[in-house]
């Protein structure tokens, strides 16, 4: 798959080294271009020198063929400003935006932008947002059979029920993060847009919990 990053400061380095480890395609944006050093002489992808919500210049950086786009500047206005442009204006399924002021992080959730706080940032919570398996598993447990990690979920689940969630795809809901903030949910509490969900699985079942979340609840069934 391939990666747009906007910002190559330490996170944005960061981030791009461990996707291209991964075997994705990247490209970084940044507005100075010295700031690619920090990518290291045997970085592959592409660099971009440019303002990131400019689409010339996400185009030049194959924002028409990513599966992700990556908001991590230094500034708030011009990784929102950028992540909408990906989502709205190149229809980039995958988009997550790095904020400083966690009080945005509502705003930027109802605009369905999965934002991260700088206070609790690392470049793998940014993975947990861009790949659908991209990143470790938040915990395990010594023997490795149990672990927990946060998945994706279909869109079609929003209304739902988390005791329908859980029945159907044999996970433990452990928390939700919802406008920014950790939910301990109940087996009454409904998921809602924005919602990133947080499971305890068996290890040898991540792909079929994976499968069953993204492909939304069965017919038939009741909310």
């Amino acid at each position: 798959m391939h990666v747009v990053i906007m910002g190559c400061g330490r996170v944005g380095a960061a981030l791009a080294q461990n996707l291209e480890q991964q075997g994705h395609t990247v490209a970084v944006i940044d507005r100075d271009p010295t700031a690619f050093r920090r990518l290291g002489s045997g970085f592959g992808g592409r660099r971009v020198t440019g303002v990131g919500f400019d689409q010339d210049t996400l185009r030049e950086a194959g924002i028409e063929d990513a599966g992700a786009f990556a908001a991590v500047s230094s500034g708030d206005n011009s990784n929102i400003i950028a992540a909408r442009v990906a989502r709205e204006m190149f229809a980039i399924e995958n988009v997550a935006a790095r904020i400083y002021d966690p009080r945005r992080a509502e705003v930027y959730q109802r605009l369905g932008i999965p934002t991260v706080a700088t206070v609790r940032w690392t470049a793998d919570q940014m993975l947990r947002r861009l790949l659908p398996s991209g990143a470790e598993p938040l915990w395990r447990d010594p023997s490795g059979v149990v672990q927990l990690a946060e998945v994706h979920t279909s869109p079609a689940w929003i209304g739902h029920k988390i005791s329908r969630l859980q029945e159907e795809t044999g996970v433990r809901v452990a928390f939700l993060t919802r406008l920014g903030e950790a939910v301990l949910p109940t087996s009454q509490t409904v998921l809602q847009e924005g919602d990133l969900v947080h499971v305890m699985m068996r290890t040898d079942e991540i792909a079929k919990v994976e499968a069953a979340c993204s492909h939304g609840p069965e017919e038939g069934g009741h909310a």
